[in-house]
This record gives C-alpha cells, sequence and structure tokens, in this order.
C-alpha cells in the first residue's frame, strides 16, 4: 500500500476562491476532474497538490462555517458519523447523511461551542483510497467560556472520486489504528 503524508495548514482568515465558486457553480465538472486526480497513485505530484490544496480549502471553508464550500468533493449522499463519545453522551446521531444532516451535526455542535469550534490540521495522509487528517480542535465552551483543545481525527473513504464516508475521532492514535497505521 503506498501511503503519502505531508503537514497542513490553514490560514487563520479566508474566503471563497475561485476554485471554489467555480466547483460550486459547475459542480458535474468539478466531480469528473476530481475523478481522474483521485484516479493517481498517492505518489503524483498532481493528485497530492489537489488533495492537499482542496483539504486546506475545506477546513477553511469549515473554519468559516461555509457548509457548501466544505463539501466540495463529497458524495451527495455521503456519511458523516461523530465521534463514539459524543454519540454515547446524547449530544450527536450516530449518523449523518447529505449536507442538509450534517448542517444539523455542525448546529449541534454549534450549540454547545457556541460557534467557536475551529480545526487546526496538522498532517493528511493520503492512503489511495482513504486520508486520515490529523489536527487539533480548538474550542471555548458556551456556557462556561472554558477554552479546549482537543486532538481531532477524521478518516474519509473516497470511491470513484468522491468522498463517501468520514469517521471522526477524538484520539490520533485511534483513527491511525482504524486506517490500519500506528504511530
Amino acid at each position: 500500500m503506498e501511503i503519502v503524508r505531508k503537514p497542513l495548514r490553514v490560514r487563520a482568515r479566508s474566503r471563497r476562491t475561485l476554485d471554489e465558486r467555480l466547483s460550486l457553480r459547475f459542480p458535474r465538472l468539478a466531480a469528473a476532474f476530481l475523478r481522474q486526480i483521485l484516479k493517481l497513485p498517492p505518489s503524483s505530484r498532481l493528485r497530492q497538490a489537489t488533495l492537499w490544496r482542496g483539504m486546506r480549502l475545506g477546513l477553511e471553508a469549515y473554519n468559516r462555517r461555509d457548509l457548501d464550500a466544505v463539501v466540495i468533493g463529497w458524495d451527495a449522499k455521503f456519511e458523516y458519523r461523530p465521534d463514539t463519545d459524543w454519540v454515547k453522551a446524547g449530544i450527536m446521531e450516530p449518523c449523518y447523511s447529505g449536507l442538509d444532516s450534517y448542517r444539523r451535526y455542525v448546529a449541534a455542535g454549534d450549540e454547545v461551542w457556541g460557534g467557536e469550534n475551529h480545526l487546526e490540521p496538522s498532517e493528511l495522509i493520503d492512503l489511495g483510497d482513504r486520508t486520515v487528517l490529523l489536527a487539533d480542535g480548538r474550542m471555548r465552551a458556551q456556557a462556561s467560556g472554558v477554552p479546549l483543545v482537543e486532538a481531532f481525527a477524521l478518516v474519509s473513504t473516497i470511491e470513484d472520486g468522491r468522498f463517501v464516508h468520514h469517521q471522526e475521532y477524538y484520539d490520533h492514535a485511534e483513527a491511525l489504528d482504524a486506517a490500519g497505521l500506528s504511530e
């Protein structure tokens, strides 16, 4: 299995880029482009550049709560599964499918954190049919105002050039194990 690990950073302030606006205006064209790029092996410099830029832009969009831009490259019927601790606590549902459902997930998280829930990535790992994003979640509790920094990881599955499944973890080692890697 070919694995590519690279650091990933986001800008503190951002807005939609031209390529994000074009991808939202012409989603079928963007999907066709991504399908071709993601067929390339992880060692391909074109795949790396496209994937790392897309992830950076998606995280910047998440941090500004531009959810339409977040899901560029995601299948329309994608599944997003929050960390099991959130589900057990009754804060989140076990699975969110599609954009409207994902909006509910983000809104539920913002209720707890008062909209101050931002991701600062450290690394992106490309496994070909899956990616692993390692980041820190920076939050501030709405009720108490207490700041919190917690490890965050997202293991995503790619099928036919689209992201179809996302599993969230609040432990980097657990996410790496789930992806078949170990620290």
